[in-house]
C-alpha cells in the first residue's frame, strides 16, 4: 500500500540533483511520480473507508453486546425477584459470556479505532506531500530545462575554444600577415621608385647641358665669323 510513499519524501528533498544523477529524463520522472502519488493515494483512500466501515461494524457489535450485558442483568434480578435462582444463575452465565464477548469486541474496536486514525494522518500527509510535489513540479521541470540548455551553450562555447575560436585565430593571424607583406610591398616599391625619379632626373639634367653647350658653341663660332 504505502510501497510508493516510502520512497516520496527522499525523491522531493533530493528534488532535481538525483534526478540529474541518472540516466532519466527528469521532466518525464516527475510527471510519473506524481501519477503514482496519486495512484497509491486512491489505494489508502480505499483501504481507510474499508477500515472506517470495519470501525463501525464494530462499534455496532460493540453496542449490541454492551446492551446484551446490561439486559442480561436485569433480566437476571427480574428471576431473583421472582424466587427463581436457578433462572437467575442461567441468566448471568449468559451475561458472563456477554461480558467476555464485549470485552474481546471492544478490543478489537479499540485497535480498529487506532488504525483508522493512523490511516487518516497517513492520508493526509501523503495529499500534502502530493501537493507540495504538484506545486515543486513546474519549478523544477523549469531548472531542468534551464540546467539543460546552460550545459548546451557551455558545450557549444567549449567546442568554440577548441575549433571555431582557434580557427578564427588563425585566419585574423593571416589577415594581418597579408597586410604586413602588402605594406612592405608598399615601401619597397616607394624606395624604387624615388630611385628611378633620381636616376631619370640625372639623366634629363645630362641632356640639358649638353645642349647648352653645343648651343654656346654655335654662339661663339657665330662671333667668330661675323669678326672675320
Amino acid at each position: 500500500m504505502f510501497r510508493f510513499f516510502s520512497r516520496v519524501r527522499t525523491i522531493v528533498s533530493s528534488e532535481l540533483n538525483s534526478l540529474l544523477n541518472k540516466a532519466e529524463d527528469p521532466g518525464k520522472m516527475l510527471d510519473q511520480f506524481i501519477v503514482d502519488m496519486k495512484n497509491d493515494i486512491s489505494e489508502v483512500e480505499a483501504a481507510v473507508a474499508k477500515q472506517i466501515a470495519s470501525e463501525k461494524l464494530l462499534k455496532k457489535q460493540l453496542d449490541e453486546s454492551t446492551q446484551a450485558v446490561t439486559k442480561r442483568e436485569e433480566q437476571a434480578m427480574v428471576a431473583l425477584e421472582s424466587g427463581d435462582e436457578d433462572l437467575a444463575r442461567r441468566v448471568l452465565e449468559e451475561k458472563t459470556k456477554q461480558q467476555t464477548h464485549a470485552s474481546s469486541l471492544q478490543v478489537s474496536y479499540d485497535e480498529a479505532t487506532k488504525l483508522s486514525s493512523e490511516l487518516r494522518d497517513k492520508l493526509r500527509e501523503m495529499k500534502d506531500e502530493l501537493r507540495d510535489m504538484t506545486m515543486k513540479k513546474d519549478s523544477l521541470k523549469a531548472r531542468n530545462e534551464s540546467a539543460q540548455a546552460r550545459a548546451k551553450v557551455n558545450r557549444s562555447l567549449s567546442g568554440m575554444d577548441s575549433g571555431a575560436k582557434s580557427g578564427f585565430d588563425r585566419m585574423e593571424e593571416k589577415v594581418m600577415r597579408s597586410e604586413a607583406e602588402a605594406e612592405s610591398s608598399e615601401e619597397l616599391r616607394s624606395i624604387n621608385k624615388t630611385l628611378d625619379d633620381d636616376l631619370a632626373a640625372l639623366t634629363t639634367k645630362s641632356t640639358v647641358d649638353s645642349e647648352l653647350e653645343q648651343l654656346k658653341a654655335k654662339m661663339a663660332e657665330k662671333k667668330a665669323s661675323a669678326s672675320e
